[in-house]
C-alpha cells in the first residue's frame, strides 16, 4: 500500500517557463516548482528514511525534493503534473523487493549441464589439424 501524499505539505512557486511561448513566455508564470519537505512530512517513517536514501539529484542536502513542472501552459496542470511525479517518487521509495531465496540446481539440470559440456568438448576437440 502506497501512502499518500498531503497536498498542504508541498509548497507551489510559480515560475516562468523555458523553451519557446514566444512573447507570452515573458508576461506569464505557468511553471511550478514543487518543494517537498521530507523530514517534516506525514508519511512513515520507513518511507521517508527511504526517499532520503534515493540518490537522486533533485533530493537537496536539507532534504528537500524539488520537482519542476512545466509541460503544460496552465498552472494548474503543472501543479497537478508535479504532484503526481511527486506521488509516483514516493510509490518507487514505498515498494519492497522481495527476498531472494538462493536454490540449489536439480540433479537432472546438473547432469544436463555436464553432458553439454562434454558434447562441446569433444566437438572443439575434432577441430584440430587432420594428419594424413
Amino acid at each position: 500500500m502506497t501512502p499518500e501524499i498531503n497536498p498542504h505539505e508541498v509548497e507551489f512557486i510559480a515560475i516562468r517557463a523555458q523553451g519557446p511561448g514566444g512573447q507570452n513566455v515573458n508576461k506569464v508564470s505557468c511553471a511550478v516548482h514543487a518543494r517537498f519537505d521530507i523530514a517534516a512530512s506525514s508519511l512513515p517513517a520507513w518511507v521517508k528514511e527511504r526517499l532520503l536514501a534515493m540518490r537522486d539529484t533533485r533530493i537537496t542536502r536539507e532534504g528537500v525534493l524539488v520537482l519542476k513542472a512545466q509541460q503544460s501552459r496552465s498552472l494548474e496542470q503543472n501543479k497537478e503534473d508535479a504532484l503526481g511525479r511527486l506521488q509516483a517518487l514516493v510509490a518507487q521509495a514505498s515498494e519492497v523487493q522481495a527476498v531472494r531465496r538462493p536454490t540449489k540446481p536439480t540433479r537432472g539440470s546438473q547432469r544436463r549441464r555436464l553432458d553439454e559440456k562434454t558434447r562441446s568438448g569433444q566437438i572443439k576437440a575434432l577441430r584440430g589439424r587432420v594428419s594424413e
